[in-house]
């Protein structure tokens, strides 16, 4: 069952920041990576989500736009079942270069720290049971005389 207004696959490509709700309630800006048709996440102590998706593997996702200027308004959101995977390191440096760019010497210490292998990093798979991508577009009225 999904809705697709737009090109998702580039949609989600761009380096955009996402909200991962979990069923604690809890509600999360995240990075992603949008690969082989699915959402991936790091995941950890930090961040509570291995014990949130133990908890209740329901998750839901919402990445979107909105250009007051141009009007330009995109939406992706999808629900799904969220699954704790191994950490996969180049995965993981894929996903932090769509942020950071691709010279690690540039990146903050914290973010470097990822790419070494670490007991408590994992991935979070989140596979889609309902994607809807919506153009909300509108004219835009702000500037107008």
């Amino acid at each position: 069952m999904s809705r697709r207004d737009f090109d998702v696959d580039e949609f989600l490509a761009k380096p955009l920041t996402a909200r991962l709700a979990t069923a604690r309630p809890a509600v999360r800006p995240v990075w992603y990576l949008w690969e082989a048709g699915c959402f991936w996440i790091l995941a950890g102590p930090w961040n509570n989500l291995p014990a949130d998706v133990a908890a209740d593997p329901n998750v839901a996702i919402v990445i979107d736009t909105c250009d007051l200027a141009t009007g330009e308004c995109l939406q992706v959101t999808a629900r799904g079942h969220g699954e704790l995977t191994a950490y996969d390191r180049e995965r993981a440096r894929r996903k932090l270069e769509r942020y950071l760019g691709p010279d690690v010497a540039l990146w903050d210490e914290r973010f470097r720290l990822y790419l070494s292998e670490s007991p408590d990093a994992q991935l979070l798979r989140i596979t889609p049971s309902v994607l809807n991508a919506r153009d909300l577009s509108f004219t835009p009225s702000l500037g107008r005389t």
